[in-house]
């Protein structure tokens, strides 16, 4: 099923999906039939400026959400909030699918709506995430920050196009978890949910502010859809470093612009991105108990096991063994 929508001001998610599977809403609530699967979307309002739309469900074919940037310029950011069950991709253009989420973390995207995206939920995926739609000028008034910082500052200002990524830690899918099953049927819930959604806006705000201050730069759709081929690229082998010259290549950029934005998107340099990816992964492995030490080490590159184990060490304050009798 491919649901296509573009980014315009005043544009109601739930609606036109609604309209497509031919579905009521009822109270802001849209059930999914059960010859789709089952679940649901709820649509949430705190003002025109300030929406919130809560996917939670199971469906039976692949489902692909089109984004289409808008045709005038405006003011809306949105942030998506993706608590992953399954593994979710994202693609920008036509380019083959990028890895939105890797199967063991769970990832945020925060943009202006002026980019193109797609977004692929495959069958059987338990899908759970949360989109915020919230204009410049509301968050100004919600953040109320006097001096902020460069990435703030872009994120706050009426005329910008920015794409970031972040990771949900774990207090932020608990947040997550409790906004997405919440009853709505008490009267005071909305205001719950209101305060709870600024909770999580706090703390992904609070890591964006954390990151080095650097010059920003615009972006458009074809470096967003590059960037994030990029991405794919570095993630599609973690055995292997990058080599910053043939990712240039790949996306069309000088290796000057490629680091710039690649920073300046993902919040670390494309080395250090590599090195945690590949720390995560063999997290997710160690997890997994059908995965030794040996076996985890050298499947990610590693010939020399006690580099890995510092590795590990440095990023989740404990070595891989100990972690894999935890796990």
């Amino acid at each position: 099923m491919i649901f296509e929508f573009t980014a315009a001001p005043g544009f109601d998610f739930i609606t036109l999906f609604a309209a497509q599977i031919n579905v009521p809403v009822r109270g802001g609530l849209l059930e999914i039939p059960k010859a789709l699967g089952e679940g649901y979307v709820r649509k949430v309002g705190f003002g025109n400026d300030f929406k919130l739309t809560i996917h939670r469900y199971i469906l039976k074919e692949d489902l692909i959400i089109k984004r289409n940037p808008a045709n005038e310029a405006n003011d809306v950011r949105t942030l998506f909030f993706y608590n992953n069950k399954e593994d979710l991709e994202v693609k920008y253009n036509n380019e083959e699918n990028i890895p939105f989420a890797q199967k063991n973390d769970s990832s945020i995207l925060l943009s202006t709506n002026d980019l193109r995206t797609e977004i692929r939920f495959p069958a059987g995926s338990n899908i759970q995430y949360v989109v915020v739609g919230i204009t410049a000028s509301r968050l100004r008034a919600i953040l109320s920050i006097q001096s902020p910082n460069n990435i703030l500052q872009t994120i706050m200002a009426e005329e910008a196009s920015f794409l970031f990524f972040e990771n949900l830690d774990p207090e932020m899918q608990l947040l997550l978890k409790n906004i997405v099953s919440v009853d709505m049927n008490n009267i005071l819930n909305g205001f719950y949910v209101q305060i709870k959604v600024q909770e999580l806006m706090y703390l992904l705000f609070s890591k964006l502010s954390l990151r080095e201050a650097t010059t920003f730069k615009n972006i458009n759709s074809s470096d967003a859809e590059r960037l994030l081929l990029i991405r794919n690229e570095i993630l599609s082998d973690l055995s292997t470093p990058p080599v910053i010259g043939e990712l240039a290549n790949i996306a069309s950029m000088s290796e000057t612009k490629l680091k710039q934005l690649f920073k300046q998107t993902f919040g670390d340099t494309i080395y250090n991105y590599y090195q945690r990816a590949r720390m995560e992964e063999a997290a997710f492995l160690l997890k997994q108990a059908r995965h030794s030490v040996s076996q985890v080490g050298y499947e990610l590159g590693f010939s020399n096991l006690s580099h890995f184990s510092r590795l590990f060490e440095k990023q989740y304050g404990i070595t891989p063994k100990k972690f894999s009798y935890t796990a």
